[in-house]
């Protein structure tokens, strides 16, 4: 497989998956009894929040594996999941107020679930303006992996909030079971399958640009 073929296959698969997830949304999948159509948000809703995990997991690993061989690598890693697990969380938080306001008659209650992902918000978030403020590469990439690798604490706490504590939130993903019916188990899992491809296309494009742009500086420090 040529260069160009590997660097289209996952933008070509997320927008093919993504029309496929818009159309089984709102064309397969069956009104909610209780919600109505408000509801269609939890098939992007709960794929933002699992790929906004998965992004906090990737930055954590990054993390340790960049303090363990201090290669480039694995800074770029950590910094291009960081920048996007940020902003899938801005959208699960968004997604999770919109889907609120007619549900809990508000947008933002301190409900545990939504507590704590904005703690998560807020982790990450400073993890964004740690490496924007620190000039020196190794001190900054020191100072990011430690800061990924404590954050991702909060990821279990934000999973497991409606279950450990009293909460509103549903709970669809139980030990025992997925409660949904086949229908909308199938529109979720197609949606699930979307995020995925479009976080791995975006993912390995965030790298990319990560190297060239240490790669870049340099040049412009062996020229001063």
């Amino acid at each position: 497989m040529s260069a160009l073929n590997r660097s289209t296959i996952f933008p070509g698969l997320s927008a093919l998956l993504i029309s496929a997830a818009i159309g089984m949304v709102f064309f397969y999948a069956p009104l909610e009894k209780t919600m109505g159509s408000v509801q269609k948000i939890f098939y992007f809703h709960l794929p933002l929040a699992l790929t906004a995990f998965l992004s906090f997991f990737v930055a954590f690993i990054s993390g340790i594996m960049y303090l363990r061989s201090r290669k480039r690598i694995w800074d770029a890693r950590l910094a291009s999941s960081v920048e996007i697990g940020v902003v899938l969380t801005t959208l699960v938080l968004i997604t999770g107020s919109l889907w609120g306001k007619p549900i809990w008659n508000t947008y933002w209650t301190w409900d545990p679930r939504l507590t704590t992902s904005l703690i998560l918000w807020f982790i990450f978030a400073s993890c964004l303006i740690l490496r924007s403020a620190v000039d020196d590469e190794g001190k900054r990439a020191t100072y990011s992996a430690v800061l990924a690798i404590v954050g991702f604490i909060d990821v279990p706490i934000v999973f497991l909030s409606a279950r450990l504590w009293r909460s509103i939130h549903p709970t669809v993903i139980r030990a025992d079971s997925i409660g949904l019916e086949f229908s909308m188990l199938m529109t979720l899992l197609v949606c699930m399958a979307a995020m995925l491809a479009f976080w791995v296309g975006l993912y390995k494009f965030r790298v990319s640009l990560q190297l060239q742009e240490a790669e870049v500086n340099d040049l412009i420090n062996q020229k001063r």
